[in-house]
């Protein structure tokens, strides 16, 4: 018996993969999807393998992949068909477990424990995927199959394309340990190099280190790190956002009394917005387009909609994005009965964007952590325990608790 039985699969080469089936006409030839290839400017989000032995690199400018693959394609991302795709996988998911944990929008971790006693183990579940996969979506996955989910990511990445690993409690370390420490989750650039210097280089090397001396060196993080490599991951495949990937995330809500002025407005657009924000960044989502809806006291609606130049999931600003939208757009001749905020175009957090040279990046990740602090304070404490001093200026209108109260509707590409 072997426990809990962890699938993680991965698209190959998720989005140039398909693109490919979308450009049949590319079949056998270099391809890159990145950047806005009519200007030349930008880098490659990924390549497919033809690339890739070429020497094309995710993360690299289009003019160097240019360079050492003069015959490639480029093609600009279109986020909306992969997310589309990745409901699709998710949807051939759910036929094996409900505990279904997103990483990013070509990777998933699968418990299919309970599930083994009708399909089959581990083996014959990952075989079926991958095969159904191939068949039904025209792409192909990696699937590691584990007895947790550090390992299971591992046995994806041991082997592309189109490949199933398994990482068992008795074989993970003859086949792991002997991996570069980078290959690791969570071991990034920078921790890599300090465990460099600790002359550490592979997976069994970190795995019989001295816990405490990692702890000195690397802080709580060592011990995670000590604990992984030795196999003692136990954290469950979550049950939460099992949901399809959404194109867009909105709230609306027909307010307690008829909003008279700018201040009522602003109440309720933010409490909107921290609803959608915070749907957002529990989704791993950030939103390219905010749009405002509005239906005054004579039932009359209109809705409106910018695209905003950098993605994202903070409140303040999907806020500041609506509010100006409401201003450009009303002129109070009317009082207000519903108002609603949506963030759409929505982009994966791996999503690249260009950074401006003039913006405060500062001041926004100083947003985001206030917004990772409240929604960790909400979480433990309840929706009220935390309040913006806004909500403080109307008593009435501020008794909205958009997230939990009201239902926030995820639009699917299927209607």
């Amino acid at each position: 018996m072997r426990g809990r039985i962890i699938l993680h699969s991965d698209i190959n080469c998720c989005y140039a993969s398909i693109e490919h089936l979308h450009h049949p006409e590319l079949a056998g030839k270099p391809l890159a999807v990145g950047g806005d290839p009519e200007a030349r400017h930008g880098i490659v989000l990924t390549a497919d393998y033809i690339a890739k032995r070429r020497g094309v690199k995710t993360g690299m400018a289009l003019w160097q992949a240019k360079q050492v693959c003069p015959d490639i394609t480029f093609v600009s991302p279109r986020m909306d068909l992969y997310l589309r795709f990745s409901r699709m996988a998710h949807e051939i998911y759910a036929e094996y477990t409900d505990r279904q944990e997103p990483y990013g929008i070509d990777e998933c971790w699968l418990d299919v424990t309970e599930s083994s006693i009708i399909k089959g183990d581990g083996m014959k579940i990952a075989r079926e995927i991958r095969s159904r996969m191939k068949n039904e979506l025209g792409i192909t996955v990696s699937i590691g199959v584990s007895f947790n989910k550090i390992f299971a990511k591992l046995g994806s990445d041991y082997k592309k394309p189109d490949a199933i690993t398994t990482m068992y409690q008795d074989e993970f370390r003859q086949k792991a340990w002997n991996l570069p420490v980078g290959d690791l989750l969570y071991v990034g650039r920078s921790t890599n190099q300090k465990l460099e210097r600790l002359d550490i280089h592979t997976i069994g090397d970190l795995a019989r280190a001295d816990e405490h001396y990692l702890n000195q060196h690397l802080g709580k993080m060592g011990s995670v790190l000590w604990s992984f490599a030795n196999g003692y991951d136990n954290s469950p495949v979550k049950l939460e956002n099992t949901h399809a990937p959404m194109k867009s995330i909105g709230n609306s809500t027909t307010t307690p009394r008829d909003l008279e002025n700018d201040e009522d407005v602003k109440i309720i657009l933010y409490a909107m917005a921290e609803s959608v924000a915070a749907r957002l960044r529990e989704n791993g989502f950030r939103c390219r387009v905010v749009e405002i809806s509005v239906r005054d006291c004579d039932l009359y609606s209109f809705t409106r909609q910018m695209k905003i130049d950098h993605a994202t999931n903070i409140t303040s600003e999907i806020t500041e994005y609506a509010y100006r939208l409401f201003k450009e757009n009303y002129n109070w001749s009317k009082t207000i009965r519903s108002i609603g905020v949506r963030g759409a175009d929505l982009v994966t957090d791996k999503y690249w964007e260009q950074i401006d040279l003039f913006d405060d990046i500062s001041r926004r990740e100083k947003m985001m952590k206030a917004d990772a602090a409240v929604d960790d304070i909400r979480r433990r404490f309840g929706y009220y325990s935390v309040q913006r001093g806004l909500m403080y200026m109307d008593s009435y209108l501020s008794k909205i608790n958009a997230k939990e109260d009201h239902t926030v509707h995820p639009h699917g590409y299927f209607g």
